[in-house]
């Protein structure tokens, strides 16, 4: 069930839960994420972000690495590039077998966003992916000021007008959360208010990025107001690095191979706890049988 994530967030907007997607970046973060969804049954969006390009997960190894873990689960899962940046890199991950594509261009005037999310709409309606794009800024955790998060707010009166004028899936919207870890002791500060005025406006899937570090009610809560995805990746970065942590303070010579496997298993099980903020366990068939896979 190798598929783009319009279907299930289709399914997700009309049924009021979210799809997980887990930001991964090698054969065995991959694997967690798998392993957790199909445990859970649950869809399941592989993100990649543009920058692991570089070092990690160059497109032509991820993506058959993923296709082939996915193989015979029977799960809906997508390999989505997060936070694609440019129009090049989305072709190229479109080429090297991505099921959809993230296009950030939240950092442009509204309607040169508007104007290159709608390039890269084009280009993948016609392979058959779908896309998410981006308005207001998502910001950095670790700088993060719950009251200077408030400038990169969403404008929710151009949300309407930006998914008529690009043909986006779905929409990333700032509602109060950030990228990566915040410091110690910070929870983030949703703006339920904003996200339920947003669903309103357009009825369409909304994303909420950085997940990691928000409280579970907060999620659920984000999720009843509109919310149909929940981008993590710091928090399971963060399981897998405390599990090889503990691992090395009891054993120094501790063998490589078995580290890999008990850190795999370590994200796999925060990814859990994660789904289950979601609302998407067991609607892995019900999606497949909707949209006909």
């Amino acid at each position: 069930m190798y598929v783009s994530m319009k279907e299930m967030l289709n399914n997700a907007n009309k049924n009021n839960y979210a799809v997980l997607a887990v930001n991964c970046f090698n054969m065995e973060t991959v694997r967690a994420a798998v392993k957790a969804a199909e445990e859970k049954r649950a869809p399941i969006i592989i993100n990649i972000v543009q920058d692991h390009f570089q070092e990690h997960a160059k497109a032509e190894l991820i993506a058959p690495i993923t296709e082939e873990l996915v193989k015979n689960k029977n799960i809906p899962a997508a390999l989505n590039l997060d936070h694609g940046k440019d129009y090049d890199s989305c072709v190229y991950a479109l080429r090297h077998g991505f099921t959809s594509l993230m296009i950030d261009a939240s950092n442009k005037p509204f309607a040169e966003n508007i104007e290159i999310t709608g390039e890269v709409v084009r280009l993948a309606k016609a392979a058959g992916l779908s896309v998410e794009g981006e308005l207001g800024h998502i910001g950095s955790g670790s700088s993060y000021n719950c009251e200077n998060q408030k400038e990169l707010y969403t404008d929710p009166s151009e949300t309407k007008e930006f998914f008529e004028k690009t043909g986006i899936d779905a929409l990333a919207v700032s509602c109060g959360t950030a990228h990566g870890l915040y410091k110690e002791g910070v929870v983030p500060k949703i703006n339920f208010e904003l996200i339920k005025k947003i669903k309103n406006i357009t009825g369409k899937p909304l994303v909420l990025h950085g997940g990691s570090g928000a409280d579970g009610e907060g999620l659920r809560k984000a999720v009843s107001c509109g919310i149909n995805k929940i981008n993590v990746g710091a928090d399971i970065f963060k399981a897998g690095r405390k599990k090889i942590y503990e691992e090395l303070m009891g054993n120094p010579d501790a063998d490589l191979f078995k580290l890999m496997i008990k850190m795999e298993k370590a994200c796999k099980e925060e990814i859990i706890r994660y789904l289950a903020f979601s609302g998407s366990e067991g609607r892995a068939e019900e999606i497949i049988k909707e949209a006909a896979f």
